[in-house]
């Protein structure tokens, strides 16, 4: 017997639409979500600017549009100062995302969030400002349990 094992998300979404295990999104509602899943922060802050805000709004009316579908919320910081300060400012910075998706009406038990301080930089640890990011990655219940 072959297994095929696929580490991509979309084509795992993808397979398990085409094998019937779960319906589109575009199918079900015609909304898709949003494509921008990695935001910016200023050097010590954990606020997003208006545009930012508004794209997680979009975020937030997908998800309440997709109760299968939870997002994974990563905070980082850049290496500026203690660990200990930038682990706590990438929780902050996760925290503060999480709670305005609540605002808008997203269930708390579809979002899960994560700190990681400077320990996993996008960039090299130089370019400060590339590091200090919000990420967000969705994870279906079908794509938890095939995995």
């Amino acid at each position: 017997m072959t297994v095929l094992v696929l580490d991509n998300p979309e084509m795992l979404a993808k397979a398990a639409i085409e094998g019937g295990l779960m319906m589109s999104a575009t199918a079900e509602n015609g909304g898709r979500k949003p494509h921008r899943m990695r935001f910016h922060y200023g050097f010590n802050k954990h606020t997003l600017d208006s545009q930012d805000v508004e794209i997680l709004r979009q975020h937030a009316a997908y998800l309440r549009q997709q109760p299968g579908v939870r997002v994974h919320i990563h905070g980082h910081a850049d290496n500026f100062g203690a660990e200990e300060y930038n682990q706590f400012l990438s929780r902050l910075r996760a925290s503060a995302a999480a709670r305005l998706l609540m605002e808008e009406g997203v269930r708390d038990t579809q979002i899960v969030t994560s700190g990681w301080g400077s320990a996993r930089p996008l960039a090299r640890p130089e370019d400060h400002a590339a590091n200090r990011r919000l990420e967000l990655d969705y994870v279906t219940q079908e794509m938890a349990q095939a995995l």
